[in-house]
């Protein structure tokens, strides 16, 4: 079912586009919600089913983690399988120009041999690719970046409270390939007393192994509280205003919403040294993205601290590139970049 109508002008060619997400729920990414309004002013927007994908009318299928299609519950893998295949076969068929944005180097969780064989299918499918951050590398010459927006806008009528000092943060689902264990291990190894560190982890583990060794750690360390549930925005916002700094510690890290969010709120945030992360560091202003080379120690964790509390920074992250106006207007013509074959330079 469509979601929106953009007005048609003699300027701006009225399309309707199939998004890869299934119709939205209050548990949703707030980036998946925004990229929605984004596109809406300029196109139809129609959220996923498979009876859509498969019988209903568009002129463009934008994917994002197309390996959620291949495992969304509710249908057995060879049916989802299928139906994957049939989607693929109709875009080849009716020339319906595949989009994709490229939101991760490859799925986070393995996937099996016909997994990836159905991806690698949908790869030669896509006609034009969308990278979020400029060091990401193209996929092909049709690749256009549109930088991740920032979610200033989203979280603009939520309480942020002032920073708690010495208040460390980790938010965001719990998965193996974050680090938190190391996070863990490493904030333990911090002597009590030696400093007015504390540890809060919030978020919603993705196996009970993980949520035994947060409870367990924090049975034996008072300093270390966590919430480990989803939380609404309004919780969000004030566990991410409580913190002096924000830590991801991701073994695996290229785009990460939750650096942006965390900046988004003005919070300072260490984590990983790579190309992507210092490109943000670079675009966004001194003071609000840190940086550990190597493996995380505890001795980083409170150099960190120390440094941000003797540097100088803006009142809030430079985020002109990344507003979702300009990304609304820079999706809309790489789908029509895409639906006419032609360079985007061209349109």
């Amino acid at each position: 079912m469509a979601v929106s109508k953009a007005v048609a002008t003699g300027q701006q060619p009225q399309i309707r586009v199939l998004q890869s997400l299934f119709r939205q729920t209050d548990n949703d990414n707030p980036y998946v919600k925004q990229v929605v309004a984004a596109v809406s002013p300029h196109a139809e927007v129609a959220f996923f089913s498979w009876r859509t994908a498969l019988f209903g009318r568009y002129d463009v299928f934008h994917v994002h983690w197309p390996e959620f299609l291949l495992r969304a519950e509710g249908r057995s893998r060879a049916v989802r399988y299928a139906l994957f295949l049939a989607l693929l076969a109709r875009t080849a068929v009716l020339r319906r120009p595949v989009v994709r944005t490229l939101h991760n180097l490859a799925p986070h969780e393995s996937a099996g041999a016909a997994e990836r064989f159905l991806l690698r299918l949908l790869d030669s499918r896509t006609q034009m690719w969308i990278r979020i951050n400029a060091v990401t590398e193209p996929r092909a010459p049709q690749t256009v970046t549109i930088l991740h927006g920032h979610y200033r806008d989203w979280f603009a009528d939520k309480a942020v409270p002032a920073s708690v000092p010495g208040r460390l943060l980790y938010f965001g689902l719990i998965r193996p390939y974050k680090g938190v264990e190391t996070l863990l291990e490493c904030f333990r190894q911090l002597p009590a007393g030696s400093c007015d560190f504390s540890l809060r982890l919030v978020g919603n583990p993705s196996t009970a192994e993980l949520r035994g060794q947060i409870e367990a750690a924090g049975a034996l360390d008072p300093r270390v509280t966590s919430l480990l549930a989803y939380v609404d925005d309004v919780t969000l916002a004030t566990e991410i205003g409580e913190a002096e700094l924000v830590v991801l510690p991701f073994r695996q890290m290229h785009n990460s919403g939750s650096l942006l969010l965390a900046l988004s709120l003005n919070r300072p945030v260490l984590v990983p040294r790579n190309e992507a992360n210092e490109a943000l560091a670079a675009e966004v202003g001194p003071g609000w993205v840190y940086m550990y080379d190597g493996e995380l120690e505890p001795a980083k964790l409170e150099a960190a601290l120390t440094q941000l509390r003797s540097d100088t920074r803006a009142p809030m992250p430079d985020f002109s590139r990344r507003e979702w106006a300009d990304a609304g207007d820079q999706h809309y013509r790489a789908y029509l970049s895409a639906i006419r074959g032609r360079p985007l330079e061209a349109q």
